[in-house]
């Protein structure tokens, strides 16, 4: 039996602002082109529960904006073109995994920082919910 290699014809790639969405972001660009994919850059934005969900957090929405802003300009360099959302929700995590099923995503790719918790090594509780639940192959770019 004949392996075929990973086709990755949409991608999703949350972003939250640090130096890995860059990379993570050049990584999507380079899977995707091969096989002429799609790729989503979203922003989650996590709305507090005092407020209602679609509350008019203004200065979160405008850092999430810039975020996505800053990510279609590194897929442009690449070459790609991307689309961006921001999505306002009460978890990220459920959030990252409803936005892939709902567009029927091949890949999730998320930029990861290090980060030390307690002087381990964490990923916080997005990263392993999405490991967790993910409708798809999940790839995390470690900086």
């Amino acid at each position: 039996m004949v392996q075929k290699a990973m086709e990755f014809k949409k991608v999703l790639v949350p972003v939250v602002g640090s130096e890995a969405d860059s990379e993570a972001m050049k990584l999507a660009c380079q899977l995707a082109k091969k096989d002429k994919g799609k790729i989503w850059a979203v922003s989650v934005v996590a709305v507090k529960r005092a407020l209602p969900l679609d509350a008019e957090i203004g200065p979160e929405i405008q850092r999430a904006e810039d975020i996505l802003d800053h990510v279609e300009k590194i897929a442009e360099e690449e070459g790609y073109e991307t689309e961006t959302d921001v999505i306002q929700a009460r978890e990220v995590g459920p959030a990252i995994v409803d936005e892939a099923v709902e567009r029927g995503v091949d890949l999730i790719l998320m930029g990861v920082k290090y980060k030390r918790r307690f002087g381990q090594f964490s990923l916080g509780s997005v990263v392993p919910y999405v490991l967790k639940n993910a409708p798809c192959a999940v790839i995390l770019y470690q900086q």
